[in-house]
């Protein structure tokens, strides 16, 4: 039975800020016979659905959270040394409204709040509310008051907390960092204010690595996070932010045990349920008034003329065959939705291909979806769609890639703005990378990073190299690993890191449509990299969970190239 549960807890997903892997604190929560778990990183929910899926995996209730960043005036004020600062607040669902509320507050804070960081304010507070754990940490905004013995005005914060959130679902974080300057004594304000306020108090020990000695290697990533130029101190870090344990939970606070109770009540009044691997679509309005399978059975039998071909027994045994699997599977929207796409696409002329084992279906070529009849080159339809498959069908929809933004932007005209969005994807650190970002970091020469890092072979698509099995197949990494103490402290404290999601960006193709505001289904955010982009928070497995279907729009530099050649052979005949 828990007697703690970590509510204060950051994953590798606090992108070079934490340590973590979403595997690690589960593994460590269910070790110490945790009966729930807390995931809050920093203004965001990248991973939310893995940490779901891994405690249910275990039987550990999964807590969804945020850090959330409070601007200190109001989300859209963005005036240079005054609005860069930010209050702290750990957001907890307590179930599936919840839930859908901090979707909806990561999404705004990226899209509206953005400046320095995604930033919430009173009103989003306000408006999304509901279903919600608000647990202002030592970073928040009661804090500052207390600091300055400003007890009055902690206890108005405390009652505008009470008043949006409810009475019973606001607490006030303590922690355990003596040795952190003033850290007694503000927490000492905490629990005189709660007290005067009859605000309960919650433990916690905010978790940024999972062992004390891992300490250093926060502060490589935080090196990293800022251009890694300047070499660390020799100080030790100050505070301990690791996964502590039930028992040294106990002992950090002895004094005050209902702080403890009440991580475990928190623990079992949150109760998200998430139906994962329902599959939803695009809202795609048929002006026939026929069901979708109706409608695909008519768009495959007009294709026979279309196509040119006869009637045969075999070609309508073949459209039955496959629209009974279709039907089965409930994919025939998908199919629709990739017909009507690469119909625009053609009415347009933007050239395109299909590629894969797509052409082994006959309703995508009499559909126009595909272009190689299967019949005559005996391809298979089982390879692309049967009724073992758990997936969804895979069509990879290739566009001349100067035009593939104008096929974007007929989805979003055509199914709304707010029901399209790229899927975002993960940039990690790999081997060498790591090695390089470490050996900067603690202050190297580049030249002593390259070195290394030029002696881990390359790995291939889908299995790639890492610094373990680098070591155990290269003898020259082996043996200056053995000899040299720099080469072992870098390799040392990169393998601490490797693996570790380094930034978010958007996936080579991926998009998604779906069939109501994807802020009520998926978190999202604008690409950082190009900032009018809007992009998904889950990847593409967390976006497949969740039941939406991801299509592929390749950007395919021949194709652009063929269509030019084919303008000009026609401009100049």
């Amino acid at each position: 039975m828990s007697r703690f549960v970590h509510l204060h807890t950051h994953s590798h997903y606090s992108l070079l800020t934490a340590l973590p892997k979403i595997s690690e604190l589960v593994k460590a929560a269910k070790s110490d016979e945790m009966e729930a778990l807390a995931l809050t990183d920093n203004g965001n929910l990248y991973g939310a659905i893995e940490f779901y899926k891994e405690c249910k995996k275990v039987g550990i209730n999964p807590i969804i959270g945020v850090d959330f960043y409070v601007a200190t005036r109001t989300r859209h004020d963005k005036e240079p040394n005054v609005d860069n600062r930010r209050y702290r607040l750990v957001l907890l669902a307590e179930n599936n409204l919840g839930y859908q509320n901090l979707i909806k507050l990561v999404t705004e804070s990226n899209l509206d709040g953005f400046y320095y960081k995604p930033r919430i304010d009173r009103e989003l507070l306000t408006k999304y509310h509901e279903g919600l754990i608000a647990i202002p940490s030592f970073s928040g905004e009661t804090s500052g008051p207390l600091r300055v013995n400003d007890f009055e005005k902690a206890k108005e914060i405390i009652q505008w907390h009470k008043e949006t959130f409810g009475e019973g679902n606001v607490f006030l974080e303590i922690t355990h960092h003596p040795d952190i300057e003033n850290h007694e004594e503000l927490t000492n304000h905490i629990k005189k204010v709660a007290e005067e306020s009859q605000t309960p108090l919650v433990a916690a020990h905010d978790v940024y690595y999972m062992k004390p000695e891992d300490k250093k290697a926060r502060e490589v990533v935080l090196s990293i996070q800022n251009g890694g130029g300047a070499p660390l101190s020799n100080d030790e870090e100050v505070g301990d932010f690791s996964f502590i344990s039930q028992a040294e939970a106990e002992t950090y606070f002895k004094d005050t045990p209902e702080a403890l109770t009440n991580t475990v009540l928190i623990g079992k009044r949150c109760n998200v349920e998430l139906e994962l691997g329902s599959w939803t679509f695009p809202n795609l309005i048929l002006e026939s008034g026929k069901t979708y399978e109706e409608e695909l059975r008519e768009l495959a039998y007009s294709g026979i003329k279309r196509r040119h071909l006869e009637e045969t027994k075999e070609i309508v045994d073949r459209i039955e065959y496959e629209l009974n699997i279709i039907k089965l599977k409930g994919f025939a929207p998908y199919f629709l939705v990739v017909a009507d796409l690469l119909h625009y696409a053609h009415e347009h002329g933007i050239l395109t291909t299909i590629r894969g084992s797509v052409a082994g279906s006959l309703i995508t070529y009499l559909s126009g979806i595909t272009n190689i009849n299967p019949l005559e080159y005996k391809l298979p339809f089982e390879r692309f769609l049967n009724p073992e498959r758990p997936g969804a069908p895979d069509i990879d929809m290739d566009y001349a890639d100067n035009r593939r933004d104008e096929m974007h932007e007929y989805a979003r005209v055509k199914y709304g703005r707010d029901h399209v969005a790229q899927i975002g994807t993960f940039g990690t650190m790999m081997a060498r990378g790591a090695v390089r970002d470490v050996a900067r970091a603690l202050g190297y020469s580049y030249g002593v990073g390259d070195r290394i890092a030029k002696l881990i072979p390359f790995g291939s698509q889908g299995f790639p190299m890492t610094i373990v099995h680098a070591l155990e197949i290269t003898p020259e990494l082996q043996e200056i690993y053995k000899k040299e103490e720099d080469v072992r402290e870098i390799i040392d404290m990169a393998k601490k890191i490797e693996g570790n999601a380094r930034h978010i960006s958007i996936h080579a193709a991926g998009v998604v449509i779906s069939n109501k505001p994807l802020n009520e289904i998926v978190p999202v955010q604008y690409d950082p990299k190009e900032g009018n982009k809007i992009i998904t928070q889950y990847d593409m497995w967390c976006i497949e969970d969740v039941g939406l279907l991801k299509f592929d729009f390749l950007g395919i530099r021949n194709l652009a190239i063929l269509s030019d050649a084919m303008r000009l052979v026609k401009t100049y005949e």
